[in-house]
């Protein structure tokens, strides 16, 4: 029975950690859940091993932890994501004065080898952004959400979310209430706004047929868009140009950042408009262009 009062006791720990998330840090629901996740496996773990309490977490017991988790075919990424909740969660319980140290302080989170990701070439996304000679409403709805998608990088999430009143043609802007509720400004370029604008006037009436929706993009029925049903049009696009490769809404992006720094554009900016808390997760997107650095090289060094 007491076993049970002091397990219940750790477990009413974790709810108020999580509570901590929501309310104080405004994490995503997703990102809470991704967290709840973890630390409940670690929770179970500790269970097994008898520890209900949280000054009784040692050192050697949050790397068995990990150990368990590799021995059960968990990877590096997964297993640093675990250790990042750990920490986070016994920051919390320091603070909270439950614990006087964070037990996994000092142990360092496994390497992870980025995968490259998967980006379209320039003529790849010309011929995707190509309109068909069928213009419906539909398709100018999509052509339209394809144009802004590349040209601003914006997550899926964040394209099919935007109110009609983040995006100004006339300044050539969106405004993006991106992860953890942070804001930022996006431009797109003349062809984009172009391509919206004729959407606007042309193509969204005829689908809300005189409804009333707060979202720049809706459907058929007059309803807001949803990342499943524009993932589903972006495979109808690339299918119809013939792209071989598989393309979802983060191939854009991804081609998105990569052609920005390939012309040139500064890595912060790019941050910025990706909307990265770290500028670290931005620089993957540099390892692309090298034969462009390599021409850089040769034109500008003195020796070169």
């Amino acid at each position: 029975m007491i076993a049970a009062l002091k397990t219940s006791l750790l477990v009413h720990h974790l709810d108020t950690f999580l509570q901590y998330l929501v309310v104080h840090r405004r994490l995503s629901r997703n990102t809470v859940d991704s967290y709840a996740s973890d630390l409940h496996f670690f929770l179970d773990f500790l269970q097994k091993q008898d520890v209900s309490t949280p000054d009784a977490v040692t050192p050697e017991l949050a790397r068995a932890f990990l150990t368990a988790c590799y021995q059960n075919n968990i990877n590096s990424r997964s297993n640093a994501r675990r250790l990042s909740a750990l920490r986070a969660f016994f920051d919390y319980l320091v603070f909270q004065q439950v614990r006087l140290d964070n037990p996994v302080a000092d142990i360092d989170s496994p390497k992870i080898a980025h995968a490259l990701p998967d980006i379209l070439t320039v003529a790849e996304v010309d011929q995707m952004l190509a309109l068909p000679k069928k213009q419906t409403p539909l398709v100018l709805r999509n052509h339209a959400m394809l144009h802004l998608l590349y040209a601003t990088g914006i997550r899926v999430s964040e394209l099919v979310a935007l109110p009609l009143r983040d995006c100004s043609l006339t300044s050539g802007h969106v405004r993006i209430l991106g992860k953890g509720d942070k804001e930022r400004m996006v431009p797109f370029n003349e062809t984009a706004g172009v391509t919206v604008e004729e959407y606007l006037t042309t193509a969204r009436p005829a689908l809300l047929r005189k409804q009333i929706s707060p979202y720049l993009f809706v459907t058929g029925r007059g309803g807001r868009m949803t990342r499943h049903r524009f993932w589903q049009i972006l495979k109808e696009i690339v299918a119809a140009n013939g792209i071989a490769k598989p393309v979802s809404p983060k191939t854009m992006r991804h081609s998105f950042a990569t052609h920005l720094l390939a012309g040139g554009a500064d890595l912060r900016s790019v941050q910025m408009m990706l909307g990265h808390t770290d500028i670290a997760t931005t620089q993957i997107y540099t390892h692309v262009d090298k034969g462009r650095v390599k021409e850089l090289h040769r034109r500008f060094h003195p020796r070169g």
